[in-house]
């Protein structure tokens, strides 16, 4: 009996550590660099005009990111005069073959302007503990770097927009910019699993 709480015990502990991986909310995020379509080195510092990083975790590949397209899109343009910035990472998810890094999406809307970077060794993603794609981290610009003040998903309804109740991240921005604190600050995001190399 005594052996089997034990074991018990260990495999709730791992599982929660597992399950406590990357930033938590309030962590100073550390500064990073991943490449751009174009072969060149974006570092977090370089996002320092923003007020606020939004952060896209996403796949070419992935049904639910191909869904959130258009409404990211619409976010960015929204919020763009008011300071906020967005940057998109790409991820491999779990339904892809093989062990290959994930490529720049070759197709981006030439109306995109936010960067779309190649996390190659899934390194970023492990950092900042991201788990499915679409999931965004917002980031919030303080005098010495940024802080997380949101992640997970973009609103309740990956499937239509036209029924979405609930608009997370819109909410978490408009917190940040007034100046409160975001009242939510996790949800869990639904779309296609990370893979993890």
């Amino acid at each position: 009996m005594k052996k089997y709480f034990t074991f018990l015990l260990a495999l709730a502990l791992c599982s929660a550590s597992y399950a406590q991986t990357g930033y938590r909310i309030g962590a100073k995020v550390e500064n990073f660099t991943l490449k751009n379509a174009q072969n060149q080195a974006v570092e977090l510092s370089s996002f320092n005009d923003a007020k606020v990083l939004v952060v896209v975790f996403t796949s070419v590949t992935c049904p639910y990111s191909r869904l959130y397209e258009g409404r990211l899109q619409s976010l960015a343009q929204t919020y763009a005069g008011k300071g906020v910035r967005f940057a998109y990472v790409s991820t491999t998810i779990g339904l892809e073959e093989g062990g290959e890094a994930p490529k720049a999406q070759p197709d981006r809307p030439s109306s995109q302007t936010a960067p779309y970077l190649t996390d190659e060794s899934q390194q970023l993603s492990k950092q900042f503990g991201a788990t499915k794609a679409p999931e965004v981290f917002v980031l919030q610009n303080a005098s010495d770097g940024f802080y997380l003040r949101y992640k997970g998903a973009i609103d309740d309804n990956p499937q239509a927009e036209n029924y979405v109740k609930e608009r997370y991240l819109a909410g978490a921005l408009d917190a940040l910019l007034a100046g409160r604190s975001v009242a939510t600050a996790e949800r869990r995001a639904t779309g296609c699993l990370i893979k993890r190399f």
